[in-house]
């Protein structure tokens, strides 16, 4: 221009601006919360741990025993113990980046203006969705199940299925109890659910149906204060409607899911949770920056606290 000859694009000063470009960008993308992902509300997810570990070990207990009268002078005393049970969930490494080719880095250092950053949440974007999918879901190429399919949990047919308008607002009540007393009773009452999922469908139902004719109340706000688990302790239970229900019930019916959501029930494993590593110069024209995670699937420690009903 004017004579002047146009200077070399430097590699080394583009590595530069895109480092510091992403130390602007990253930041700002992680504080960002994606609506489409249910996992982080629904599981308990443990990030502790060695982040190159390649399993997690962990131990279940069942305990055994009950006391009985005897004589004084016995020597056949009965006896209480504990039966335990290693498990091993596999570690895993999954990547997502992102990058800027040549000429978007040089327009922007030309004009003074930021990297965009559409591409950097669009790479922490699907990172959160792979977890999304592998806790619910699972996967099979590393033998995981997840929260609507565990492995150790039985599907039980719900007693009135088939959720419709025309259903009997108190037979959809009583399958919502039935749900939280497949768990009480399958842990000899020691615990009850205060969790149920339901598939959107049946979520919106409960959410627009009145009640009876005579309240103003839709069948879910009657059920949200009439419901077992806060008669029973006091505390709120919590009912969500959930994507992917409406299929994954035995069949391709609809599934509904109670738990205890605690720790010591389920928990999900991300010794390494998503992270951007140091940018690079990958080619002539194009700078990336890789992403990484280290992911272990969904742990149902107890599994008589987690229930599923099929075919609502």
């Amino acid at each position: 221009m004017n004579g002047q000859s146009i200077p070399l694009f430097d590699a080394q000063a583009a590595l530069g601006f895109v480092v510091a470009q992403a130390s602007i960008i990253e930041p700002g993308v992680y504080r960002t919360r994606y609506p489409s992902v249910q996992y982080r509300d629904l599981i308990p997810v443990d990030t502790s741990g060695s982040e190159f570990a390649t399993s997690v070990t962990y131990y279940s207990a069942d305990q055994y025993g009950k006391a009985d009268w005897i004589n004084g002078n016995a020597d056949d005393i009965p006896k209480a113990g504990t039966n335990r049970a290693q498990h091993q969930t596999g570690v895993h490494t999954a990547g997502i980046g992102y990058g800027y080719g040549w000429e978007e880095i040089g327009r922007a250092q030309l004009l003074g203006i930021n990297l965009s950053s559409d591409d950097a949440a669009a790479a922490r974007q699907a990172s959160e969705e792979m977890v999304d999918r592998v806790a619910l879901l699972g996967d099979e190429r590393k033998g995981f199940t997840g929260l609507f399919n565990a492995a150790g949990v039985t599907p039980v047919a719900a007693e009135t299925g088939g959720w419709d308008a025309s259903t009997d607002t108190n037979l959809i009540v009583g399958v919502l109890n039935q749900a939280l007393i497949n768990v009480f009773n399958g842990t000899n009452t020691a615990s009850i659910a205060d969790t149920l999922l339901l598939p959107w469908t049946k979520f919106n139902l409960l959410a627009t149906r009145k009640m009876s004719d005579q309240s103003d109340m839709t069948a879910l706000q009657w059920y949200m204060t009439n419901n077992l688990y806060n008669v029973q302790t006091g505390q709120q239970l919590t009912i969500r409607g959930v994507r992917g229900l409406d299929t994954a019930g035995v069949g391709g019916t609809t599934r509904l899911v109670a738990y205890r959501k605690d720790p010591q029930v389920l928990k999900l494993h991300m010794p390494m949770p998503h992270r951007f590593l140091p940018a690079w110069h990958s080619g002539p024209l194009r700078w990336e920056i890789p992403g990484v995670m280290r992911l272990g699937g969904l742990d149902v420690r107890l599994p008589k606290e987690v229930v599923y009903l099929d075919g609502i």
